[in-house]
């Protein structure tokens, strides 16, 4: 099979095509036909040799694949060979053929290509684990995102559209602020030219709001708390603006606050499977009408130029997701 990867860890320039015997599933897993992957933040520091695969996983790049199922490894009962599937991997998704177990992939909705399907798994199950397992979103909260027209945030949108929740997002100029209205943001902020704090504030009338999904880290952890409604929820998920923070104590016990972090990666197959059982039972029921939640790609590009996929992601300019299809 052919598959992206890399000599040594750098910038997008390294990465080039290889040939390897295509992985056969054992008890418990799938093997995908791959059609089409996802590109993410995770894939940028992978290439960079700065998020290394947990031990057990590929050290192939690419966590979110769509395609058909070619093989099933001993036990599986769930899917049968041909079943049109997207989901999540735990590494290997920029290849021809990918095995994940069996309970990290979910159909492929209906009316949604392979090409929307691999937006949706890592970003569907990042989204709906933070907002409700662990920010426990209810119908009528207020939610502010940062990071409002990346894959993730684009997907954080619709789901909590769906669910109930007023959105706020930021984003970094005005197409993208106006991205993100038409995808259902109540509100969007361009955090270049606005404060977004100042805003969130007089949006709310001086409440604040009740979660952020926080995309970026850094000092903008300690500017959420001043955004933030007493009994607040700061979930973050990035570290983009650096890793070190420097909180007032006084404003998160004021406030009764608490700031969460989450990474999804790491994470277990039985706990991977669960996330998926809740959102085929919550969302993937509402995805055929595409609407609130809506398929955003970007772009898309052969796995022969994954190097421009990446130099896509890196520059920011990206509204959605960016897809590499193998051809």
């Amino acid at each position: 099979m052919k598959y992206v990867g890399f000599d040594a860890p750098g910038d997008p320039s390294v990465l080039r095509l290889f040939d390897a015997p295509a992985p056969l599933p054992v008890a418990g897993e799938i093997q995908i036909a791959v059609e089409a992957a996802g590109v993410s933040r995770a894939d940028a520091l992978g290439r960079r040799g700065l998020y290394p695969a947990p031990p057990g996983h590929s050290s192939i790049l690419g966590l979110e694949v769509a395609g058909s199922v070619a093989a099933l490894g001993p036990g599986v009962e769930r899917w049968r060979i041909g079943d049109r599937v997207c989901a999540l991997c735990n590494g290997g998704g920029y290849a021809e053929r990918v095995v994940v177990p069996e309970g990290s992939a979910l159909p492929l909705p209906e009316n949604w290509s392979a090409v929307e399907g691999a937006t949706l798994p890592e970003n569907a199950f990042t989204a709906y684990d933070n907002l409700v397992n662990r920010a426990a979103m209810e119908p009528g909260d207020t939610l502010l995102i940062h990071g409002g027209t990346s894959g993730l945030g684009t997907m954080a949108i619709g789901i909590a559209r769906a669910l109930g929740a007023r959105v706020f997002v930021t984003a970094g100029s005005h197409r993208k602020c106006a991205k993100a209205i038409q995808l259902g943001a109540h509100r969007a902020i361009d955090y270049r030219t606005t404060d977004f704090v100042a805003s969130t504030l007089a949006y709310t009338n001086g409440r604040g709001v009740d979660i952020i999904l926080d995309l970026v880290g850094g000092d903008y952890v300690a500017r959420d708390l001043e955004a933030l409604a007493t009994e607040g929820r700061v979930v973050v998920l990035s570290t983009m603006r650096g890793s070190e923070v420097q909180l007032d104590l006084t404003a998160l016990l004021r406030k009764r606050a608490r700031v969460i972090g989450s990474s999804l990666r790491g994470r277990s197959n039985a706990e991977k499977a669960q996330i998926a059982e809740d959102l085929q039972q919550a969302i993937w029921p509402l995805l055929s009408a595409r609407r609130p939640i809506a398929p955003v790609v970007d772009s898309v590009f052969p796995f022969a130029q994954a190097q421009k996929a990446h130099e896509r992601l890196e520059s920011s300019e990206h509204i959605g997701k960016i897809v590499l299809i193998p051809v």
